[in-house]
């Protein structure tokens, strides 16, 4: 039984449609994963990634992943699924979160266990971006980027969700002063009407905008990142009721086209 989070599009529809809408990679959810390695399983995945000349990959979320094996709301099924996928599938890295709440006063005690993490995933041949959210324990880029630094392992870096730095109240100078060359690892780039719309947490999964049609200051943020030397993946991530609704194909060009153009901009600006 298809859960809320596993894409009702067949695996093999939606990598032939992200090829043909000329993306370079695609991301995917453990759920999706749960349910592809029980059909086609993980190098069945593999291949049909590299048939269709794709060349990066991103899975995620492991959230808890400081709580122990065995204790309640340990997060190891995500994690060892994760890892199995990552021996097959290789993923340029795995995205982590952390757990919904207010943002922790004990940073420092989620340094060692992004460490051991670390570790653990340079074994499955992969590395970890942790993605800031703001209604999480860890709220904001400038928190993050203090806890990636804190635990100092070349394997731990950031996501950069615009969506994630705008609606957190991130201004781009404080988002400069955070990060360091090569801090990043990824970025995706969406936009949002000028008003959160009922919660925070539902504005982010049902009401994002194509790149464009929001109020997010998408040209300064990319300009921020170039400065800070980050050339990509460059990724798009729309989380929207209105969006969902469309034919994949059709979702993944206009996805294409808006992002485009905004990074279009940045290379005539730079230019």
């Amino acid at each position: 039984m298809r859960t809320l989070a596993t894409s009702p599009i067949p695996i093999s529809d939606r990598v032939a449609a992200v090829a043909d809408a000329g993306y370079s990679g695609l991301g995917l959810i453990a759920e999706d994963l749960a349910a592809i390695r029980a059909s086609i399983g993980f190098k069945g995945l593999r291949d049909l990634i590299a048939d269709h000349g794709l060349t990066h990959t991103e899975i995620e979320l492991i959230e808890r992943w400081w709580i122990p094996r065995g204790e309640a709301r340990h997060s190891y099924g995500v994690r060892d699924l994760l890892f199995e996928a990552a021996d097959v599938v290789a993923p340029a890295f795995i995205k982590i979160g952390s757990e919904l709440g207010r943002p922790t006063q004990s940073p420092d005690a989620l340094v060692e266990p992004l460490h051991e993490l670390a570790v653990q995933a340079v074994e499955h041949g992969t590395r970890l971006a942790l993605e800031t959210m703001p209604f999480s324990i860890i709220s904001t880029v400038p928190m993050g980027a203090e806890l990636v630094a804190s635990c100092g392992h070349p394997a731990v870096g950031l996501l950069i969700d615009a969506w994630h730095v705008f609606r957190a109240g991130t201004s781009l100078d404080e988002l400069r002063a955070a990060l360091t060359p090569g801090m990043v690892f990824g970025v995706e780039l969406d936009d949002a009407a000028p008003a959160v719309v009922g919660s925070l947490f539902k504005d982010t999964v049902d009401h994002r905008l194509l790149c464009g049609e929001g109020t997010f200051d998408l040209d300064g943020l990319v300009a921020v990142l170039r400065d800070l030397d980050f050339d990509g993946p460059w990724g798009v991530e729309i989380l929207s009721e209105t969006f969902r609704a469309l034919p994949v194909r059709d979702a993944l060009d206009l996805a294409a086209k808006s992002t485009l153009t905004v990074l279009a901009r940045d290379i005539q600006a730079s230019g």
